[in-house]
């Protein structure tokens, strides 16, 4: 049967594609605005795809949880910070200090806590090491390089506290995923390069000499890398970067080169085992050029990559995943990592 539409109902049609066309672009319109008057709204959109996912990576890693470790949760690091908190695991009746592994979270720099992988770091502990755990105020609450001299002053706070935390002061790894690879990175650079910790006006809260590795899961170490995303992704890293960097103007700061390892790096860096699933990004674009530039070096790498038609291809974070073998892999390596560096 032939339909046919009387003027009057095509008019009708018309409005109604044009009235949702008008929407569209008065969404888009408000939208622009919010982006240009707080970084606020779109950071907020991004913390809560973070927050599911890392709901679901938490509640996957429990079944994983291996008993027999100790805890001390929300330890504030920092006077008069309620955001400078860490968490400490160790092996239930450790009574001397242990090689400890000191690991800051990922979030994009605006997402994450301390406790989203707590039965990883009960692993660690299991395997013979205290696990620190840190907090830090995320953006855009805080701006770079807020969270840096957080983190540095956590450091400084465990050499202090040492005994108390069974912490090894001359046995430390650092250690973080994501953001906090990169933020582990950087903070690894400054204690080990005194005009690079000058330039960013922190006095390192580790020695070099007790710092002896650092485990980099998925990281970032060439921030302007992350402007040139497209699509969805490209506006989360957009988001990211306004809400940790701040102003509009964010991608010409010259705190994007700063936060740049793979220009700030040297040969004092330490030994480093790194990371990245096949199927996330920042593998060939980040970790696999960071890996070579640290070879270039001379810096001792344990790298563990995989294929690029490694089936099926693992995720950003892909080391939490522990019902695969691969993240079980890149437990152990990182067992064993510690484990070479901290004799």
């Amino acid at each position: 049967m032939t339909s046919r539409r009387s003027a009057g109902q095509r008019g009708d049609v018309a409005l109604t594609v044009v009235g949702a066309a008008a929407l569209a672009a008065l969404a888009a319109g408000i939208a622009a605005a919010a982006w240009k008057l707080s970084p606020w709204p779109s950071a907020l959109i991004v913390r809560s795809v973070f927050e599911r996912d890392g709901a679901r990576v938490l509640k996957a890693l429990r079944a994983h949880s291996p008993g027999g470790v100790d805890r001390a949760t929300g330890i504030q690091y920092r006077p008069r910070d309620p955001h400078a908190l860490l968490d400490v695991y160790w092996s239930a009746g450790t009574s001397a200090p242990r090689p400890t592994v000191i690991w800051t979270h990922g979030g994009a720099w605006i997402s994450g806590g301390r406790a989203n992988a707590a039965p990883y770091f009960e692993l660690l502990a299991a395997a013979g090491f205290t696990v620190v755990s840190l907090d830090y105020t995320r953006g855009p609450a805080s701006r770079y390089p807020g969270a840096l001299h957080q983190l540095n002053d956590a450091h400084a706070y465990l050499v202090a506290h040492a005994a108390e935390l069974h912490v090894d002061a001359d046995r430390i790894v650092l250690a973080g995923d994501s953001a906090g690879a990169q933020l582990s990175s950087q903070l690894a650079t400054a204690i080990t390069d005194p005009t690079y910790a000058a330039q960013l006006g922190i006095r390192p809260g580790l020695a070099a000499h007790r710092l002896r590795g650092v485990i980099l899961h998925c990281g970032i170490y060439e921030m302007s890398g992350l402007l040139h995303s497209t699509g969805i992704i490209g506006w989360g890293n957009r988001t990211a970067l306004r809400a940790y960097v701040g102003g509009l103007r964010f991608a010409m700061s010259p705190a994007l080169a700063e936060m740049s390892m793979m220009h700030r790096a040297t040969a004092a860096f330490p030994p480093t085992f790194i990371s990245g699933g096949n199927g996330d990004p920042l593998t060939d674009a980040q970790a696999k050029p960071f890996a070579d530039r640290l070879v270039s070096l001379g810096v001792d790498v344990t790298r563990l990559f995989w294929p690029h038609d490694h089936e099926p291809a693992l995720p950003h974070e892909y080391q939490f995943d522990l019902d695969r073998p691969e993240g079980l892999a890149a437990l152990s390596v990182a067992i064993d990592f510690v484990r070479r560096h901290t004799v």
